[in-house]
């Protein structure tokens, strides 16, 4: 593995100083995170976005174990700076995956999709290789809750956010959340964030930084499809949606992407997983990881195979300021120096 140059922030002086908590929690040069995003958030594109000083976060997703443990190994070749990895709460595998994060001496490990079982965070933070535990707190109280449980740091995720999404907008969360929080915390914000000036008013809050999926999709460095990639540059803010739950039985996370054939698929696949529950078929448990396989495939179809009419464009509503496939590098520059603009205007 050949060693890459370290950036040098210089000429963020008020930004790298709001972000130094996130900075030295997740041992990165720059506070930004890349989303986990299936099928996108891999080797490539999370070692580039570490390597240009961000944190890049490997999205689990559906794998096995052992895939787990080959794109962990496979991203080591590529960056000697650190990177995470995204772990569903609702795996059947968890535990196993835990031990493949802690074979591999991951440094952080982001827990999403629900309230963590229990023993995970443990499992996570007491291991020969313990890492630093990530959590998604959709509201307050829950925030509190996984901060009592063991969680090192919180992001928090407006419904503008891609993929799978809560009910309350990020500026909402953000004002009734970083002043409870960030003072004793460290708080990532993320949903809908595209611009510089952005993560500016969001660091001034109290956050330690921010987390970007939409806006590094496109990067020249993501494996995505170039098929996928155009839908996105010709997307407005409108053209992300949320997809509707059809039976309040099944709990179904709603799941914000791109309008298309696959959206209304995904309203057909509910309805048919609705029945087979009613039935007795199956269990809930096994229900809900139905719906998760069914978007692990609707993704891959889209992004690897370029189907953007049946597959799923998962995608932020700052879809619309993704324009043209850029360096991560010149994303990430371009971002931190949106922001120390929009700083160094305020204090002027």
């Amino acid at each position: 593995m050949g060693l890459i140059a370290r950036p040098i922030m210089t000429n963020h002086p008020k930004t790298e100083a709001l972000m130094q908590r996130g900075t030295e929690f997740l041992g990165c040069e720059t506070a930004i995170l890349c989303g986990a995003m299936s099928w996108v958030s891999e080797r490539n594109l999370v070692s580039a976005i570490s390597n240009a000083g961000g944190f890049g976060v490997i999205a689990c997703g559906a794998m096995t174990p052992d895939l787990l443990d080959a794109e962990i190994a496979a991203t080591r070749a590529l960056t000697d700076r650190p990177f995470g990895v995204n772990l569903i709460t609702m795996h059947p595998d968890l535990f196993d995956l835990i031990a493949t994060c802690e074979k591999h001496a991951v440094t952080h490990v982001v827990l999403a999709g629900g309230i963590p079982p229990k023993g995970s965070v443990e499992a996570i933070k007491g291991g020969i290789n313990p890492a630093k535990v990530i959590c998604f707190a959709p509201t307050l109280a829950l925030g509190k809750k996984l901060l009592r449980s063991g969680a090192d740091a919180l992001v928090i995720e407006g419904m503008e956010a891609g993929g799978h999404i809560g009910p309350v907008s990020t500026s909402v969360l953000a004002q009734e959340m970083l002043p409870e929080l960030s003072e004793a915390h460290v708080v990532f914000v993320a949903g809908g964030i595209g611009r510089g000036q952005a993560i500016a008013g969001y660091l001034e809050m109290g956050a330690a930084g921010v987390q970007l999926g939409t806006r590094f999709a496109c990067a020249a460095e993501s494996i995505a499809h170039p098929d996928f990639k155009k839908a996105f540059f010709r997307a407005s803010a409108r053209d992300a949606v949320a997809s509707v739950q059809v039976d309040a039985r099944l709990p179904v996370i709603p799941v914000r992407a791109l309008k298309n054939k696959g959206t209304e698929e995904f309203t057909a696949k509910q309805r048919e997983i609705a029945g087979t529950l009613d039935r007795g078929d199956i269990a809930m448990a096994e229900a809900q990881l139905q719906v998760e396989h069914y978007w692990a495939g609707a993704l891959r179809r889209a992004v690897i195979d370029g189907d953007i009419e049946n597959g799923s464009l998962m995608a932020g509503q700052s879809v619309g300021m993704v324009k043209s496939e850029e360096p991560v590098a010149d994303i990430i520059a371009q971002l931190m120096t949106e922001c120390e603009d929009a700083l160094t205007r305020r204090k002027a």
